[in-house]
């Protein structure tokens, strides 16, 4: 098994032994010695900015719509708290969430910036959407793509992606802000970028070459990747998703499609010394009627990302198995 750690690293030492320390420019954008922008650092991508716009609202907020938003955030996630109720242990309570308060700094009022409705276009008729809850084991069809909740106990393919330690719930491809671990670690050398998630610590390794792709790639959780520039922005172009995981998730608890005919298009532009400016295209003629762009700023973060050992601390899926025995047994 392949130690990511011990990637990082190598990536880390790649990039001091070629040279690639950076350098400020003057207009403000750290540039590494091949001219490119050092796009590398922890960036937190938390935001209180939906991702769809809400009925009934215009395109920004104002001033005061804002102040009055980011208190109403920062006050329900002071005020979260998932009391136990009956026959369930409860879960996590405000000490374990880390959702965003602040709105973008342009206002927008969804994260989606085209179509310009800033919402999801319509689904193609028959598409397969799944939804879980965190409450209740819900009847649903195999393979569940949902990341988070689950259809039933009877085994471990019946639970959430998450739950099972194979996708995280916000780290995508593409990544979307949610409940806690909204950080993600760029690294970056001439041939290659490592992107590593903090969420159940994958790391994506994008080669920045022209070689030819072949068709007979292994589908994979977060597909197959490969970069170019384009001008100052590394663009990241995605396919071969497994058909195990969904072609697009809303949020943790909704799945759309299978990830087999997606085509996501990410693209990473360093606008300031302290900005990422995060921006996806979601293309699956299977599912959505028409192409969407998603665009979020990530903020430079002082913050150490360390290994999340999802599978390895995973006692819930043992603890929801046993359970769900238990009362097969009557106990």
């Amino acid at each position: 098994m392949i130690d990511r750690n011990h990637v990082v690293a190598g990536f880390v030492f790649a990039v001091l032994a070629a040279g690639m320390a950076p350098a400020q420019e003057g207009d403000g954008v750290p540039r590494l010695a091949d001219g490119r922008p050092d796009l590398q650092g922890v960036w937190d991508f938390r935001t209180a900015t939906p991702l769809e716009r809400p009925q009934g609202m215009g395109e920004r907020l104002t001033e005061e719509q804002a102040a009055a938003f980011e208190a109403g955030a920062a006050a329900a996630q002071q005020a979260a708290d998932r009391r136990p109720v009956e026959g369930s242990v409860g879960a996590y309570n405000a000490f374990w969430l880390d959702f965003g308060t602040n709105v973008t700094d342009d206002r927008r009022t969804s994260l989606i910036v085209d179509p310009d409705t800033g919402r999801l276009p319509a689904l193609v008729e028959g598409v397969q959407r799944q939804v879980g809850s965190l409450d209740e084991d819900l009847p649903g069809e195999l393979p569940w793509r949902v990341r988070s909740a689950g259809i039933g106990a009877d085994g471990p393919e019946d639970r959430g992606l998450a739950e099972r330690c194979l996708v995280g719930f916000n780290s995508g491809p593409p990544m979307m802000p949610s409940a806690y671990n909204n950080n993600m670690q760029l690294f970056q050398t001439g041939a290659h970028v490592a992107i590593l998630n903090e969420m159940v610590h994958d790391v994506r390794m994008i080669p920045l070459d022209d070689a030819p792709r072949s068709p007979d790639r292994v589908p994979q959780w977060a597909g197959n990747s490969r970069g170019h520039w384009e001008g100052d922005t590394l663009v990241v172009e995605t396919d071969h998703f497994s058909d195990q995981r969904a072609s697009f998730e809303p949020n943790a608890l909704v799945a759309l499609g299978a990830g087999d005919t997606l085509l996501l298009t990410e693209r990473f532009t360093r606008v300031s010394a302290d900005t990422l400016l995060y921006e996806y295209t979601v293309s699956d003629p299977s599912v959505f009627t028409a192409p969407f762009t998603v665009a979020l700023p990530m903020r430079l973060s002082s913050e150490l990302v360390y290994e999340y050992a999802c599978h390895e601390g995973n006692y819930g899926m043992v603890n929801a198995l046993t359970g769900a025995r238990a009362a097969d047994n009557g106990r």
